[in-house]
């Protein structure tokens, strides 16, 4: 196996880190331990191993990038504490809900509008739209139109993660991983690259569900925006809360469009502006920060995570890796072996369930190996983070919103799988068509 080939071209301290990343990436997948408590044994283990010093191993726990995420995380308790989440769902279910196919795009919408600000597929797939989905779905009794529903759900969640820089974890892992081949991508330009090939996905992929994968028992619904009437009546009139964080989400839109450019305010910067914007004005509580586990469990691992990773490269397993590949495939011409490759890296996700740990794996070797075949930096970062981001609708388990969103509908995992892998070839096409016209009109090439 290529993998084995020249092991004597690292050094030995190399090797130990590389088997200690093995071990915390494999814990974290297989849910071992609790993520935080992997990091700080990986952590241990560098240190007593001199692996690595102590100092090192913190080194990485002070990295905007790593705040950014803790920052954006706390800021989501603003949108899921109030009721503003689920009175816009039910303001666009009452608009848009007449049919099966308006009711999908009200919640494919929904997702979008909350994507920036909420960096968690869980937090807006399973906290906001599955609740609202189910209780539709609920009062139809009809099988069919569940497992449409669930479907789009998911499929949803795919796409507007990979929209923003802070629409989920993983894509600041990306960015992070990026920085030593001299990318710096902000969260303006993300949003610009994925901007129209992201929209036509989220217009282009309901009516694939509807037409082909896996047509709705029930085409209309009459009842649903009489229901949202209801619906919006027992929440009540918008509040003082609501409004502030409608405020407070437009300005940190603004800010990290043009903070750096305007005001040097730098994106984790902005969100720690928003987040101390909820304390301030008690929209959430200080106890309510320092008590979500959650946050600190990722915050921790995400650190550790992003410290190994740049060792890795440091210690040149990265070059390692992608020397050994481009070997492996060397007889194909540049360009067949950067499609192959891009193919392999985005279906490799079947043996995946974290697109995170995808990306900590494999993007830094690929994105070795790309540069090397003549891609330009960024659009090879560009291209890499996307095909991480899709690869994550092939199954019912490769993105964290997948097993609730699977377990509540009554498809077999075979048709799961088949809808995942025809709705990424419309990914694809849609990217390489659309997208590349696109990125030629923006300049990226």
């Amino acid at each position: 196996m290529w993998f084995f080939i020249r092991p004597e071209e690292l050094s030995i301290k190399s090797w130990h880190l590389f088997i200690i990343f093995l071990y915390t990436i494999f814990g974290i997948i297989f849910n071992l331990l609790p993520a935080g408590q992997l990091a700080l044994l990986s952590i241990l283990i560098c240190t007593l191993t001199n692996t690595l010093k102590l100092e090192e191993c913190l080194s990485s726990f002070s990295d905007e990038i790593v705040w950014l995420m803790v920052f954006s995380f706390l800021i989501s308790h603003g949108f899921t504490k109030t009721t503003l989440g689920i009175r816009i769902a039910y303001l666009l279910i009452k608009l848009l809900g007449k049919s099966t196919l308006g009711l999908a795009y009200s919640l494919i919408f929904t997702d979008l509008i909350f994507s920036p600000v909420i960096p968690s597929v869980t937090a807006r797939g399973c906290g906001i739209l599955f609740p609202i989905a189910k209780s539709l779905c609920h009062e139809y009794q009809s099988k069919g139109t569940t497992n449409f529903f669930m479907i789009i759900c998911f499929q949803s969640n795919v796409i507007t993660s990979a929209m923003f820089v802070t629409a989920m974890a993983a894509n600041s892992i990306a960015v992070k991983l990026s920085v030593p081949f001299g990318v710096n991508i902000t969260w303006l330009q993300w949003a610009t690259a994925a901007s129209v090939p992201g929209i036509v996905c989220l217009i282009v992929m309901p009516l694939i569900v509807y037409y082909y994968v896996h047509p709705p028992a029930v085409k209309c619904l009459d009842v649903v925006p009489t229901l949202a009437k209801a619906k919006l009546k027992a929440i009540g009139p918008i509040n003082i809360d609501e409004k502030l964080v409608i405020l407070i989400f437009f300005i940190l839109i603004l800010l990290w469009i043009y903070g750096k450019k305007l005001f040097n305010i730098d994106i984790a910067t902005t969100a720690l502006i928003g987040l101390c914007s909820l304390l301030s004005l008690r929209i959430i509580k200080f106890e309510e920060v320092i008590s979500d586990k959650n946050i600190w469990h990722l915050f921790i691992w995400f650190s550790t995570i992003l410290m190994i990773s740049s060792f890795l490269s440091k210690f040149g397993i990265t070059t390692w890796v992608s020397n050994n590949l481009k070997l492996s495939f060397g007889h194909f011409s540049p360009v067949t072996l950067f499609c192959l490759l891009s193919l392999i890296y985005f279906y490799i996700h079947y043996i995946f369930a974290s697109t995170t740990a995808h990306i900590i794996v494999l993007f830094p070797s690929f994105l070795s190996l790309f540069i090397e075949l003549g891609v330009n930096e960024q659009i090879a970062t560009l291209i890499l983070i996307f095909l991480s981001i899709f690869s994550s609708g092939l199954t019912h388990f490769g993105l964290s919103s997948a097993p609730i969103f699977y377990s509540n509908s009554y498809l077999k995992v075979k048709t799961w799988w088949y809808s995942g892998f025809i709705i990424s070839i419309m990914y694809i096409i849609i990217w390489i068509t659309i997208g590349s016209i696109w990125w030629k009109i923006i300049g990226l090439w």
